[in-house]
């Protein structure tokens, strides 16, 4: 059963004058593990994988219905790429399965978070 969608759009110039301006940005968003990923890459593809990141987990929250603050906090929700790439989320305050999807243009991330109760409330 469907029990949250969320769906951002985020500009990658911002994300990107957000880390040239204050150095703990990438800290505050990644966790270690998403940091160790991070820094497999370079350029471009580096700030993707950043605003990706960020996009996905304003996603998240915008699923739980809370938004970013103290019930899901940027450091709450890990999203870690598969072999193929693909954004698994490996932790999460959200009880169930995490469906998650990141795309780029050459300027904009869109991300959504699909979560899938594991109970039916029928």
């Amino acid at each position: 059963m469907i029990a949250g969608i969320g769906i951002d759009l985020t500009p990658l110039d911002r994300v990107n004058r957000l880390a040239q301006r204050h150095p703990q940005f990438i800290a505050r968003i990644l966790t270690p593990a998403e940091y160790d990923q991070y820094r497999c890459f370079s350029g471009q593809r580096s700030l993707e994988y950043l605003a990706g990141r960020w996009s996905l987990k304003e996603s998240f929250a915008k699923a739980m219905g809370t938004g970013i603050g103290k019930q899901v906090g940027f450091q709450n929700v890990e999203i870690i790429d598969n072999r193929q790439g693909a954004p698994v989320v490996t932790r999460s305050p959200f009880v169930g399965r995490v469906h998650a999807s990141v795309s780029h243009t050459a300027t904009l991330v869109i991300t959504e978070i699909i979560l899938e109760s594991e109970q039916n409330n029928d």
